[in-house]
């Protein structure tokens, strides 16, 4: 069914070939070749329980093409989204902890240029609204991780109540390391579902914990950044906001085992994977921090 809609759009030249690529976690992937090169054909419909819209989606990549992080947008039709093919290595989380003033420059620069590129309706994201919303539908889906809501409901409060006012900027929001492509000259990015107006230290905690940086690891990110050392009320907030991104994606994994089935991808045990880097994260921060206030 997935080859015959790819080659029935109206936007190759001569006949495509096609295999599907490994990795998404939710959307069909699959790599085109035709006379004019190759491409990516990305198959998903609107996910309103992970607040996605292909119309947003789309949108989001194209400006991001335009502004130079992302790749071309060569043709949108319902449920399908077809770029051009960036012959890149994917990013592994090692690879992210190996260069965080790559990632700062590159985070600095989309949240700095994206928003003279982006039209329409401006999308915004809020994890904690996110976590939030999360916890609603995971209970109206008595959710096997329903025991599991107090506790992250409560924690994302206290992670809330430590942010600190930064000024709005347009974020990507899903810094995993396969969202990350790098061709030998620079640094890409994919992947724009969840790209939205909001606070530049969720993209920066999010790369942080995704890839498991140390605190040294971290202090360069930031630096590099902000173009001073973090002082003590932003690197609370950023570890804050690092508990913050593992609750949430924890929680996506959670909300995809009910609504998705994306080839390979393991929702509960992506799930246990974060619930446990959590539990890494808040332990560090309570020992910086101390416990709150009862």
């Amino acid at each position: 069914m997935s080859m015959a809609r790819i080659r029935a759009l109206p936007c190759w030249e001569g006949e495509p070939q096609a295999e599907p690529l490994s990795g998404g976690l939710s959307n069909e992937i699959w790599k085109v070749t035709d006379a004019a090169g190759a491409h990516v054909a990305r198959f998903g419909r609107d996910f309103p329980f992970h607040h996605v819209s292909r119309e947003r989606e789309a949108m989001a990549s194209r400006a991001a093409a335009a502004a130079g992080f992302g790749p071309e947008v060569e043709h949108v039709g319902p449920g399908i989204m077809v770029c051009r093919f960036i012959d890149a290595h994917t990013w592994s989380e090692a690879d992210m902890r190996d260069h965080p003033d790559r990632i700062a420059t590159l985070l600095r620069d989309f949240h700095t240029r994206m928003p003279a590129h982006v039209r329409g309706t401006a999308p915004f994201f809020w994890v904690f609204h996110v976590i939030r919303d999360y916890a609603a539908t995971l209970r109206a889906c008595n959710s096997r991780f329903i025991a599991e809501l107090p506790r992250l409901e409560s924690l994302a409060a206290e992670m809330e109540a430590a942010q600190i006012p930064l000024p709005k900027v347009f974020g990507h929001h899903d810094l995993l390391p396969g969202n990350f492509m790098d061709d030998g000259q620079r640094l890409w990015l994919i992947d724009f579902e969840y790209a939205g107006f909001g606070t530049a230290m969720f993209d920066l905690a999010g790369a942080a914990s995704n890839a498991g940086m140390s605190a040294e690891q971290a202090d360069r990110l930031l630096t590099a950044y902000f173009g001073a050392p973090p002082d003590a009320d932003l690197r609370r907030a950023f570890d804050a906001m690092q508990c913050a991104s593992l609750a949430r994606e924890a929680m996506w994994a959670m909300v995809s085992e009910h609504y998705l089935a994306a080839p390979g991808a393991d929702y509960q045990a992506h799930a246990s994977d974060y619930l446990g880097r959590l539990q890494a994260a808040t332990e560090t921060y309570r020992t910086l921090y101390g416990k709150p206030p009862q």
